[in-house]
């Protein structure tokens, strides 16, 4: 952790809906003025699209059936641990962008499925907002939790993530459900042993539940949406989270544990927004006048 210089990180598996929360903490920094440089999980990839179909193509025949962007092999975890020290340490550090479409390669001038070149942060940032799938790995090589000063999980139920990611890559992206389940099938491993376990060391985790039948993903027509959902926001340490205060300010919404409150879907907004701004402030506020 970096009491100078703070540094957020959003943990989701794809077709969570970290992008969603993203935009949250965007409104947030706008509205209480605060510097952001955001980094992107998918800039730490190891392979570009073309090395990436090589390299599981080389596994697939070597047997390993298992290798994906989930694994903490097919990403630059060091980097990114490094990004986040010196981030901690100097408010600097670097990134690049990995570029997924046409739309994307027109705005960086890079073709699709490449990685623009590394470039270093703007000075004057407040604080490091990390989204992406490994920002909280507790491994024997690297520690990112331990360097973040508040890590937020966005764990929808699998189903309900499933339909997410089968709908966004096939308007996206052009896949079919066939070649998006096969990806699914091939990720499970790393999302046990890689991605799950995040989820014990954030501060928050939200996770969204419909309320309508999700039983089989793979063939449904619509992904639930937040009035046919409820999401459970779980806290790892409650103390100092004003819970009656937060029932009462957000409508229908209720305690099930001493650290888990439930809402209903279309007050995610609001409740991230009374949550987290505090929390933000404080680290900014105690950041600034250290750095006077």
């Amino acid at each position: 952790m970096s009491k100078t210089y703070p540094i957020i990180s959003v943990v989701g598996s794809s077709g969570a809906g970290t992008s969603t929360v993203k935009a949250t903490f965007e409104q947030i920094f706008r509205r209480e003025g605060f510097t952001a440089v955001s980094i992107e999980g998918d800039a730490f990839h190891r392979y570009n699209r073309a090395d990436m179909r090589a390299e599981l193509e080389r596994r697939a025949a070597a047997g390993d059936r298992t290798f994906s962007h989930f694994s903490y092999e097919a990403n630059e975890l060091k980097e990114l641990e490094n990004v986040f020290r010196s981030f901690g340490e100097t408010g600097m550090g670097r990134t690049r962008h990995y570029v997924h479409d046409a739309e994307e390669a027109e705005r960086h001038g890079v073709p699709p499925g490449e990685f623009t070149a590394w470039a270093s942060f703007e000075e004057g940032a407040d604080l490091l907002f990390y989204e992406g799938l490994h920002g909280a790995v507790v491994n024997d090589e690297v520690n990112l939790a331990a360097l973040a000063d508040l890590k937020i999980g966005v764990v929808p139920v699998i189903n309900l993530e499933w339909i997410q990611k089968i709908h966004r890559d096939r308007a996206a992206r052009g896949y079919s459900t066939e070649a998006v389940t096969d990806t699914i099938l091939r990720r499970m491993q790393a999302y046990v042993h890689c991605i799950c376990p995040q989820f014990t060391q954030t501060d928050i985790n939200f996770q969204r539940v419909p309320v309508v039948d999700t039983s089989n993903p793979f063939i449904a027509r619509w992904i639930p949406t937040p009035d046919e959902s409820l999401v459970v926001i779980r806290f790892k340490n409650p103390r100092g989270i004003d819970f009656p205060y937060l029932t009462s300010m957000i409508a229908g919404s209720w305690m099930t544990r001493a650290n888990s409150i439930v809402i209903p879907g279309n007050k995610q907004d609001l409740a991230m927004q009374l949550i987290l701004t505090p929390l933000i402030e404080r680290l900014v506020t105690n950041a600034r006048k250290l750095r006077r």
